[in-house]
């Protein structure tokens, strides 16, 4: 199932994107070329569109205004997945069916691209949308993603993953807290900041966090079974790596039927949890669809 938010955002936040970013022909010229490598590889733009798909759920009707902010968060996560593929990391060679970053530009220039688009995101985030009448929905929004990448959310996930691999038998419990900071957090600030740009009451906002709780975690589970199942042309990246480094994963927990039929069970919380945002919701209740039923 291929939600229709894809065909409205999709085109609008590649353009978007483009724009942006630095020309490749500006100095540092390596720098920026890395920097645009990275980010027009292409990629399901899914945290952009929830942003958006959010933002319209909760009454917001200037999406020109908030498209640039949630293209930020685009940034962001490129930026994330740089690091993730260096050597010290993950040490994958493909991303997106093209090089790593490191593979084309060397490790510290990847490095440098990543930082580069981690504080450019963090500027967007801070000055869009435009206007002081957002100042204050600004602060809220970038203060919630800024949290989600940190110590808390996606850099403290990434952490505790690295300490348990090759570590035996993880709990369930312990892996979940792992994806709910490494991969959750970060999804569920997505779709909060999209509700706080649109001015969005607290019990909409209670909806859309749990919502993103459930639909993070879902997105991390079908990713271990995708891992498990795929071919690195389907996937565009290495599979097969989670059980080669003896990485824990859902599926090394449950199995794939197991893990199969969680991420069902997160889809239905995903899906009760829009209730409050009634008919609006339509975008989100198609995207946590896609999340689930995705092959790559």
């Amino acid at each position: 199932m291929t939600a229709t938010a894809f065909a409205k955002w999709v085109p609008e936040v590649e353009r978007c994107l483009a724009d942006l970013l630095p020309p490749a022909t500006q100095e540092p010229a390596r720098l920026h070329e890395a920097m645009r490598y990275s980010v027009m590889a292409g990629g399901k733009r899914i945290r952009p569109v929830m942003a958006m798909a959010a933002y319209e759920a909760c009454g917001g009707n200037k999406p020109a205004e908030v498209l640039p902010a949630a293209v930020a968060l685009e940034l962001l996560h490129t930026y994330s997945l740089i690091h993730d593929d260096l050597p010290a990391m993950d040490n994958d060679d493909l991303r997106r069916g093209k090089p790593t970053s490191h593979v084309v530009f060397g490790e510290a220039l990847a490095i440098l691209a990543g930082d580069a688009l981690l504080t450019l995101g963090a500027e967007l985030l801070v000055t869009r949308p435009k206007g002081a009448t957002y100042l204050a929905k600004r602060s809220k929004a970038a203060r919630m993603i800024f949290r989600a990448l940190g110590t808390q959310g996606m850099a403290g996930g990434q952490a505790l993953d690295l300490a348990a691999e090759g570590a035996g038998d993880v709990k369930i419990e312990e892996l979940a807290k792992i994806h709910r900071m490494k991969t959750g957090a970060f999804l569920e600030a997505c779709l909060f900041a999209g509700g706080i740009w649109a001015g969005a009451r607290s019990e909409s906002l209670a909806a859309l966090k749990r919502y993103g709780a459930a639909v993070g975690m879902a997105f991390q589970v079908v990713d271990d079974i995708l891992d498990a199942t795929q071919t690195k042309e389907t996937m565009g990246k290495t599979p097969g790596k989670d059980a080669k480094t003896g990485k824990a994963t859902f599926v090394k927990a449950w199995g794939i039927d197991g893990a199969r039929r969680h991420a069902d069970r997160l889809l239905s919380e995903a899906l009760r949890a829009l209730s409050p945002l009634g008919d609006s919701s339509f975008a989100l209740r198609e995207l946590a669809h896609f999340v689930v039923d995705r092959d790559r």
